[in-house]
C-alpha cells in the first residue's frame, strides 16, 4: 500500500472513531438520566464525572500506548484500539446499571487512542514538507465526524437510546477487520525504540517535550490553544440560550455549521496556506483569526452576527496541522508515538481545566458581560500568537566577520 492509500485508511479510521463518539453525544445523557430516576441535577453531576474520568484515562494511557507503538509498531496499536473500542460499545449497549455504564466509559477512555497513534502513523509515511497538509486532512475527519455524529445519534436515539452504541460498535469492528487486511506497518523494526516505563507515563512522556526549547515552546502553544478550544463545548449552549434565546435545534445547527466550516478549512485551506505563507506565518495567522472569531462571538448583539464569526474562527483550523508539522520535525522517527502520547496527555489536562475556567467566568460575569468567556479565549489565542512569534523566530544570521 502506498502512502496515499495508507493515509486514506487513517482518514477513514479517524472519521469513524470521531463519528462513533459523536453519535453518543445526544443519547448518553439520556441513559444516565434514566439510571438516575429522572434526577436532572444528579444526572448532570454524574455526566460531568463521566467526562472527567474519560479525559483522565486519556491522560494516563495515551503516553503508554504511544510508547507501545514506538516499540511494537503503529499497526497493532491502531487495530487493537479499534477492536477494543468496538467491544466496549457493545458492553455499554447492554450495560444494565449505571455502574457498568461508568466502567464502559473508563474502558472507552483507555481504548480511544487511535487518533494519537494515527498522527504518529502520518509522521512515519509522509515527507516532512507534506505533513501539514496530511494533518489537515485528518483534522477534516474530526470536523466530519462531529458534524455527522450527533445528527445520526439523535435520529437513532429517537428509535432506541441504546441503538447508537450498537451502530458505533459495528463501525469500529468493521474498521478493525478492514484494517487487518489493508493497513501496513509504518514503522520498520530498525527504527523502533525499546519500551521504558519512564517514557510511558504522563510525567515521563512530558520529558520529551522539555528536551528542546522550541519543542517545549510549541507544546506550550498547543496547550494554550486547547484550553481556549474548551470554550465552545463548555458555554455555547448556555450563552446562546441566555443571549439570543436559541433552543436545542438552533444550537445544534450552529454547531454543525461550525464543524462544516472547520472541515473545509482543514481539508482545503491548510495545504495552500502553509505552502504560500510558510508554517510559521500560517500558524500565527490562524491564531489571530481564531482570536477575532472569538471576539465576534463575545460581542455579537444578535444571532446572525454570531454566525458571521463562524467562518472567521474556522480559519483557526490552520493552527493544529501547523503545530503538528513543526513538532514532528523536531523528534526522531522512533519518538513519534511518544510525542503524540505526550501531546494527547497535555490536551487531556486542557480538557480537564478548561471547562471549569470558562463556566466560572460565564457564571460570574453573566450580568455584566455574558460574552466574557469568549473574550478570555480570544486573549489566550493572542497570547499563543505572541509565544509563537518568539519561539519560532528564525536564528539570527551568522556574523560574516567571524
Amino acid at each position: 500500500m502506498n502512502a496515499r492509500r495508507a493515509l486514506s485508511f487513517i482518514f477513514c479510521t479517524v472519521t469513524l472513531d470521531v463519528l462513533a463518539l459523536g453519535v453518543m453525544i445526544p443519547v448518553l445523557p439520556t441513559l444516565v438520566l434514566g439510571f438516575m430516576g429522572g434526577d436532572t441535577a444528579g444526572a448532570a453531576e454524574m455526566f460531568g464525572l463521566f467526562a472527567t474520568v474519560w479525559g483522565l484515562m486519556q491522560f494516563l494511557c495515551s503516553p503508554l500506548l504511544g510508547a507501545l507503538s514506538d516499540r511494537y509498531g503503529r499497526r497493532p496499536v491502531i487495530l487493537i484500539s479499534c477492536l477494543g473500542l468496538g467491544l466496549d460499545y457493545i458492553f455499554m449497549a447492554i450495560a444494565p446499571s449505571l455502574t457498568l455504564l461508568f466502567v464502559g466509559r473508563i474502558i472507552s477512555g483507555i481504548t480511544a487512542a487511535t487518533i494519537s497513534t494515527a498522527f504518529a502513523y502520518i509522521a512515519d509515511v509522509t515527507p516532512a514538507d507534506g505533513r501539514a497538509k496530511a494533518f489537515g486532512l485528518v483534522g477534516m475527519a474530526f470536523g466530519l465526524g462531529f458534524v455527522l455524529g450527533p445528527a445520526i445519534g439523535g435520529l437513532l436515539g429517537g428509535l432506541d437510546p441504546r441503538l447508537p452504541f450498537w451502530v458505533s460498535a459495528a463501525a469500529c469492528l468493521a474498521n478493525a477487520g478492514f484494517g487487518w487486511f489493508v493497513l501496513p506497518e509504518s514503522l520498520p523494526a530498525e527504527r523502533r525504540m525499546a519500551f521504558a516505563w519512564k517514557r510511558a507515563n504522563p510525567a515521563g512522556s512530558l520529558n520529551l517535550l522539555r528536551s528542546q526549547r522550541q519543542l517545549l515552546g510549541l507544546a506550550t502553544i498547543d496547550f494554550i490553544v486547547n484550553v481556549a478550544h474548551q470554550v465552545l463545548p463548555s458555554v455555547v449552549v448556555l450563552y446562546a440560550a441566555y443571549r439570543y434565546g436559541w433552543g436545542e435545534t438552533t444550537v445544534g445547527l450552529t454547531l454543525a455549521f461550525v464543524g462544516a466550516c472547520a472541515a473545509l478549512v482543514q481539508g482545503l485551506v491548510v495545504g495552500p496556506a502553509v505552502e504560500r505563507l510558510g508554517t510559521r506565518r500560517a500558524l500565527i495567522g490562524g491564531l489571530l483569526s481564531g482570536s477575532l472569531g472569538m471576539a465576534i462571538y463575545a460581542l455579537a448583539p444578535t444571532g446572525p452576527w454570531f454566525w458571521l464569526g463562524v467562518p472567521v474562527m474556522a480559519l483557526w483550523g490552520v493552527v493544529g496541522p501547523s503545530l503538528q508539522d513543526m513538532m514532528t520535525r523536531r523528534v526522531s522517527s522512533s519518538e513519534q508515538g511518544q510525542l503524540q502520547g505526550a501531546n494527547s496527555s497535555s490536551r487531556s489536562v486542557a480538557g480537564l481545566i478548561g471547562p471549569g475556567i470558562f463556566t466560572a467566568t460565564f457564571a460570574y460575569l453573566i450580568d455584566w458581560l455574558p460574552g466574557a468567556p469568549f473574550l478570555l479565549a480570544a486573549f489566550l489565542l493572542v497570547a499563543a500568537a505572541g509565544v509563537t512569534w518568539v519561539v519560532t523566530a528564525p536564528p539570527p544570521p551568522a556574523d560574516p566577520a567571524r
